[in-house]
């Protein structure tokens, strides 16, 4: 096969780390990871497999001691027991140390924190999960006994039958450390080009060159903004004759809807937009192709019968003529990555190789030709699919449940490594409409990995903003918006995601793996180092207009970046929000760094202005990752650092220092706008902006309803910028929300007055909470004035 097909593994671990017997071998990578191997002819495996590359782990610490019965081996983590026979649940046990009382013994069920699944399609709500490598009972494990070898050509074969290959994780509740030993195993998550993390336009429709730019005409006119055009399997020819099959499986543009292709992809990279196109490759290549000859040809079929073009992704011949003749020239023609909608099971002519898996991993090397950063989108292939990012999670039915589903879903997968799923942001099919569902699915959608829209062929069912009712419309609209103001937060993660083996969601366990609450708030989650999210997935309470949703404040201060709100930590809140927001969440010290520059063809480089939001109580420190934006030379340390850190003791001072790395990458001058978020008004008097030690004039400004001073400086990227203030953290305007809310609410108005009397009576918060209580008020009316009252 070509070189692009070929790896750079390093599958063959240190003989010190093996313990070798007849039959099996025990292999410690770590003092947690531990690869168990069983032959009965006694022949044992150093090739990479489809999971694993990379087994050249350091010397670990072990100590073997040998009984009548045995051994018994002792790290720092684990102790495993072992009759040095064939696999048994009596002669394989293994102990992670700890304050863990449970042994796993070969064979028995694994209890874990689960991990994903291959495909969300046709599921409407929950559906049951694949093993991941966390447990609340400390250990995990891996069977990698079926797993293709990897040759050094680039080609693969069958396991030997028979054998046992599996990978224990015993890291107790060093949830990140057990993740960053599976990354290690099986190479580390790429970083996506900057345009995969804006937001995606996807629909299976039959649009036309002109009807698609028509609709991309009118979000600009709206200052809707997108960077990715998904084109569903309409592009290609469908209405094929019958005698050639369906035309589920295409690659020749139709083009009574396409005339010009060429021109069309360009159109739609001068809009700042990348195009990925749908394939189904299940069906081959058939007669009516206009490159049927060709691929043909390469192949040795009897193309002048019209034989078909079996798919036979088993065979390295068919896979290097299906991207020769079937997507290298769309490329040519401005097709940036490919859309792999596998749907046709998991076999094909070798036994156990899953299609998908092969699919997945040459388009993914393919991709990367010409120095392009690689990127495929397909559905997940088990364990190692990381590699391949993105993920399409598949056809999910448009309800509630559904949507209840996708947060607790998507942080569970980072368990097995899988960071990027992109799913049906408002869902696909079936179902039902609810604009209130889709104004909350896409809030959800723009703290989720990748954020594309998507929609079946109904006419009905599209995700247009201008289908709903207004206040649906404008929540939609903003959301789309902020997903690209946030793109150098994104874009720091993608990095961070690659860098620190950390995926830009993660459950609240990760962080707080001792604290019981941690595992309850399903729906909750850490989206990047700065900020938490709570999904909003339920309606709002009738009457109240406020959706609840119950979230964990870990020990700490907390504010939410929209509402405000400052809340004392270490407990369980029922958070009300109106259909304008959900609970996203900034901890005392966090710095979020975002920028409004958000037209697609801004969202792709690197941004001349960026706006800072600053949460005063703590010390906090940031640093923002830029580079090229979509070739590989990050990895050789082609990037750009600016370390941002606000200090607070007598006067708060926060700091962006110079530049650092191939600053050629970003822009010389930066407009800053720093806002400090949750100062009261008196801080506006004490703002002192130096550049590079010099006092310098900048525009100073408080908002009032947000309770923000607003500083904008413009310097050198190379130089130093501080701004320091001495205002106080402004208090939580209590009487004014408490007004707001009752103001809103679809309550009685004798109630309404009652309410805000005895609350702005002043009367100390215990007597208060007392009479309230005394009301024998509706639980969630109840509920939304304790939020408030008790931040």
């Amino acid at each position: 096969m070509q070189d692009i097909y070929k790896l750079e593994t390093h599958p063959l671990a240190l003989s010190e780390n093996m313990i070798t017997g007849d039959k099996y071998r025990i292999t410690f990578l770590t003092e947690g990871l531990i690869r168990l191997e069983y032959d009965k002819e006694g022949v044992f495996e150093d090739r990479p497999t489809q999971m694993v590359f990379f087994r050249d782990f350091p010397k670990a610490d072990y100590r073997v001691v040998r009984t009548e019965d045995g051994i018994e081996v002792h790290t720092k983590r684990i102790h495993l027991i072992y009759n040095e026979k064939e696999f048994t649940s009596w002669g394989l046990s293994i102990q992670v140390k700890g304050n863990y009382s449970i042994w796993y013994h070969y064979g028995e069920e694994i209890h874990d924190l689960k991990g994903t699944v291959r495909t969300l399609d046709m599921v409407d709500g929950a559906t049951e999960l694949e093993h991941g490598i966390l447990s609340r009972f400390g250990y995990s494990l891996v069977d990698d006994s079926r797993s293709q070898v990897l040759l050094p050509d680039g080609w693969i074969e069958p396991r030997r039958k028979g054998i046992k290959d599996l990978y224990f994780f015993g890291y107790g509740h060093d949830y990140k450390e057990a993740l960053h030993d599976f990354y290690r195993l099986c190479g580390k998550t790429p970083m996506l080009p900057r345009f995969a993390l804006g937001n995606w336009w996807s629909r299976y429709y039959k649009y036309s060159e002109e009807s698609y730019n028509e609709l991309m005409d009118k979000f600009q006119e709206k200052n809707i903004p997108f960077t990715v055009a998904v084109i569903d399997m309409d592009w290609h020819v469908t209405d094929v004759d019958p005698k050639y099959g369906s035309g589920w499986t295409g690659y020749t543009w139709n083009k009574e809807l396409f005339p010009d292709p060429k021109r069309f992809l360009e159109g739609l990279h001068k809009r700042g937009m990348r195009t990925t196109l749908n394939v189904h490759p299940a069906d081959g290549v058939q007669g009516w192709e206009e490159m049927y000859e060709d691929m043909a040809k390469a192949m040795g079929v009897d193309y002048e019968n019209e034989d078909p073009v079996v798919c036979d992704p088993a065979s390295p011949k068919f896979m290097e003529a299906y991207f020769k003749y079937l997507h290298h020239p769309r490329e040519e023609e401005g097709v940036d990555f490919w859309w792999i909608d596998w749907q046709q099971g998991s076999n094909c002519k070798i036994e156990g190789l899953d299609p998908l898996w092969i699919f997945n991993h040459f388009h993914f090397l393919d991709s990367a030709r010409n120095g392009k950063r690689p990127m495929t989108f397909s559905r997940y292939a088990g364990p190692g699919s990381h590699r391949y990012p993105i993920g399409f999670s598949g056809d999910t039915h448009i309800t509630w449940d559904s949507l209840d589903f996708q947060p607790y879903f998507t942080s569970t997968a980072s368990n097995i490594g899988y960071g990027w799923w992109s799913h049906d942001i408002g869902g696909h099919m079936l179902g039902y409409k609810d604009d209130e569902m889709t104004a909350r699915w896409t809030q959800y959608g723009i703290f989720s990995p990748i954020m594309r829209l998507h929609s079946s062929c109904s006419d009905f069912n599209g995700k247009e903003p201008w289908r709903f009712k207004k206040e649906t419309e404008v929540v939609m609209e903003e959301a789309l918006r902020e997903r690209h103001r946030m793109m150098p937060y994104l874009y720091t993660m993608n990095y961070r995601s690659y860098q620190e083996d950390l995926p830009l969601v993660e459950p609240m366990y990760y962080e707080y793996p001792e604290a019981p609450e941690a595992y309850t708030v399903k729906n909750q989650y850490f989206f990047g180092d700065q900020l938490m999210v709570a999904a909003v997935t339920t309606p709002r309470v009738k009457g109240l207009n406020v959706a609840k949703t119950a979230v964990w404040l870990p020990d700490g201060v907390w504010y939410d970046i929209y509402t405000g709100l400052r809340y004392e930590g270490g407990r369980m809140v029922d958070m009300y929000r109106t259909l304008d927001s959900i609970p996203v969440l900034a901890k005392a010290g966090g710095i979020l760094v975002m920028t409004d520059e958000i037209r697609g063809t801004e969202a792709e480089k690197n941004p001349e202005s960026l706006n800072i939001r600053v949460f005063p109580g703590a010390d906090g420190s940031f640093r923002l990752y830029e580079d090229d934006n979509e070739t590989c030379a990050y990895e050789n340390g082609a990037c750009v650092f600016t370390e941002m850190d606000y200090k607070e003791k007598d006067q708060g001072v926060f700091t962006i220092h110079p530049a650092q790395g191939k600053t050629e990458l970003i822009p010389a001058k930066r407009a800053y706008t720093v806002e400090f978020c949750n100062f009261a008004k008196t801080g506006t008097d004490t703002v002192k902006v130096l550049v590079n030690g010099a006092e310098t004039e900048a525009a100073v400004k408080y908002e009032e309803k947000l309770q923000k001073i607003c500083v904008e400086v413009e310097a050198d990227t190379a130089a130093e910028v501080q701004i320091i203030l001495a205002g106080e953290v402004a208090d939580n305007q209590t009487k004014e929300r408490i007004f707001d809310f009752l103001n809103q609410a679809e309550i009685g108005f004798v109630l309404k007055d009652r309410l805000y009397q005895l609350i702005t009576a002043g009367k100390k918060l215990p007597v208060l909470l007392s009479e309230l209580q005394s009301m024998e008020l509706d639980k969630d009316l109840y509920g939304a004035l304790m939020e408030i009252l008790t931040a």
